[in-house]
């Protein structure tokens, strides 16, 4: 680099032939070139590869290594020995050193460094302590599952992953805003073949009211498997009595249809809503709303009416529900 330099290159042409960036080049030559003395004060001198590889060998030796010096300096060390099997500590050892202006100095974080280590270890028995505590080791600890007994999206049998027959469920949460401070949410579930939505109001995200909501939602409605992702109010999916399926992290794009779902129902629940200011009858009138638009993948029917043809709806009563009502919101 610095013949590059003292034949008149720029900083950039020389990135370009060392192959690194700029940035890299401007600061090795402002950090490591050599200063200069003057009459008016202390200058940047011109970079030499000599004094540069000198100044980085230094900074990377007192900054990683300092404690080392301990061994390196057969004065400093006898001292410190001598003063450790007299009981001081190393605060007392290094403030010591300070006061009575001793020709070497090493500080208490230095000689505690140095005690760490394998050459000073046999000198921890003179400490307070007798021993000298490391610090503590950070352990791989076993990640706690938060969702137990999971079965993976990809043991799903083809027959629920290609839509043959009806019955199987995605279900996920709409929570309300953050900003709101709220923590109420819906719980949504979405029939996989015959587009169907459900939704129900939930105070929280604990695992037994998301259950509850669930198995309320399903009471009336044939319900072969559920399909749920990785959230804690999951927690409780193997107590629905079917079999349940948990998607990878963070792979939303696995159970699209309750996704598109949630869109469906943030028109009527903007994002960053409190959903507790939504009554339960609203709610159902949204979902009302929505299972009553004709569909091009139902060949223009609706959800409702494919749910009823095929029989998946169990006691199944309509309500009298105004939908001007909802759209007001």
């Amino acid at each position: 680099m610095q013949a590059l330099l003292d034949s008149g290159h720029k900083p950039v042409e020389i990135a370009k032939v060392l192959a690194v960036h700029k940035s890299t080049i401007s600061r090795e030559i402002k950090r490591n070139r050599r200063k200069q003395r003057t009459k008016k004060g202390v200058r940047a001198g011109p970079y030499q590869a000599t004094a540069a590889q000198g100044k980085a060998y230094r900074r990377r030796y007192y900054a990683k290594w300092r404690w080392k010096k301990i061994d390196h300096d057969n004065a400093l060390k006898e001292y410190i020995v001598d003063k450790l099997e007299q009981y001081w500590g190393p605060d007392e050892i290094s403030g010591q050193m300070r006061k009575t202006k001793q020709p070497f100095y090493a500080s208490k974080t230095a000689i505690y460094e140095w005690l760490r280590s394998n050459r000073g270890q046999f000198y921890c028995q003179y400490l307070y302590s007798g021993r000298y505590r490391p610090k503590k080791q950070k352990r791989n600890k076993t990640k706690k599952v938060l969702i137990p007994n999971r079965i993976s999206i990809h043991l799903r049998p083809e027959v629920i992953n290609r839509n043959i027959e009806y019955g199987h469920y995605e279900n996920d949460t709409v929570v309300s805003g953050k900003k709101t401070g709220s923590k109420a949410a819906l719980s949504v579930e979405y029939e996989r073949k015959a587009r169907y939505i459900d939704a129900k109001k939930i105070k929280n995200l604990r695992p037994g009211l998301n259950k509850e909501a669930i198995l309320e939602m399903g009471s009336n409605k044939v319900v072969k498997s559920r399909t749920f992702d990785n959230g804690i109010e999951n927690a409780r999916h193997y107590e629905l009595g079917v079999p349940t399926y948990i998607c990878d992290p963070y792979s939303s794009w696995q159970k699209p249809g309750v996704e598109n779902a949630n869109k469906m129902i943030r028109r009527f629940i903007p994002k960053g809503s409190d959903i507790a200011d939504y009554s339960d009858e609203y709610v159902r009138m949204v979902v009302h709303i929505l299972n009553n638009k004709p569909r091009k993948s139902l060949g223009y029917k609706t959800p409702y009416e494919v749910m009823i043809e095929n029989n998946l709806l169990i006691n199944y009563d309509i309500k009298n529900i105004n939908p001007e009502v909802a759209l007001r919101g």
